[in-house]
């Protein structure tokens, strides 16, 4: 059996977003990251009939859109069990078990499905989002 991977990274597959780890008793402060993403893709067996393991074209449009769709974003992590998530018109607003209260407009906030916006769970989002 064979193996081959395609590996993907340019200099524009970046952005930068603002957020906080929440869990049970504990909260971080508000904060911001720069992002700087890259791509591996392993496909095993054979090559397509075009000799691709899977198209570059593909992965850097959605990797590029993607990176666009969170770029100077706040991340909600929306299947958070420490958040209360509500909206009041144009302001989406965030209570946390620890008492503190966000409000960001709407359209600077970034809803995602996933539990804690960290490293490993925004990861595995974004091989999901990229692959669909």
């Amino acid at each position: 059996m064979s193996e081959f991977e395609v590996y993907v990274s340019k200099a524009d597959f970046k952005f930068n977003c603002a957020h906080f780890i929440i869990f049970e008793g504990f909260r971080e402060r508000l904060h911001g990251h720069n992002y700087q993403l890259s791509v591996k893709v392993t496909g095993s067996d054979t090559l397509g009939l075009d000799g691709y393991v899977i198209d570059f074209g593909d992965i850097k449009k959605a990797t590029r859109d993607l990176c666009k769709s969170l770029n100077e974003f706040f991340i909600c992590p929306v299947k958070s069990p420490n958040m209360k998530i509500t909206e009041d018109g144009p302001q989406l607003c965030i209570e946390c078990d620890d008492g503190s209260k966000f409000s960001f407009p709407k359209s600077d906030v970034a809803l995602l499905p996933i539990l804690h916006s960290s490293a490993e769970e925004m990861s595995h989002y974004f091989w999901c989002a990229i692959v669909r």
